[in-house]
């Protein structure tokens, strides 16, 4: 790590990563390459966490989660819920690098914190997800909620 300015970095910076990466690539293949990235963050995450395989319950994995992903952490995001019906994992969270910093009634959706998320469920549930958020603070929903479907 960097010996005077640590492991974090702005949040300004990461977006005009996202930003310009949308410019290089367009908007729905860049899209899929953060979210990919998040996914690959989001395994790592499972296995520093020891818990990959380990069918860790919802309630279990929200403090997990919080600790490593919200102020104490990386602050990525803060997970406040997790539930799980008819085999849809359905997550709130809020504070979302996402959507930091966007105006309100932004089109702008999850797309890192998304992969970050579904990487850990992966590890832990030991199946494929696919997500989508469903719910934006950019437009009036008090979280950003994410709905992920098992693939395989």
């Amino acid at each position: 790590m960097r010996t005077e300015l640590g492991e974090f970095s702005s949040i300004v910076c990461f977006k005009a990563v996202v930003t310009g990466t949308e410019e290089a690539l367009g908007e729905k293949a860049a899209a899929i390459a953060l979210i990919s990235a998040g996914r690959a963050r989001g395994k790592q995450i499972a296995e520093q966490l020891g818990i990959k395989g380990s069918g860790t319950s919802h309630e279990d994995l929200i403090p997990l989660l919080k600790k490593t992903l919200g102020k104490d952490g990386t602050r990525l995001c803060i997970v406040d819920q997790i539930e799980e019906t008819n085999e849809v994992i359905t997550v709130h969270c809020r504070e979302t690098i996402c959507s930091a910093g966007e105006p309100e009634g932004s089109p702008r959706k999850l797309t890192f914190t998304l992969g970050a998320i579904q990487g850990v469920l992966e590890q832990v549930v030991g199946k494929r997800l696919r997500g989508k958020q469903t719910e934006s603070v950019l437009r009036g929903s008090s979280h950003d909620v994410i709905e992920f479907e098992v693939i395989g």
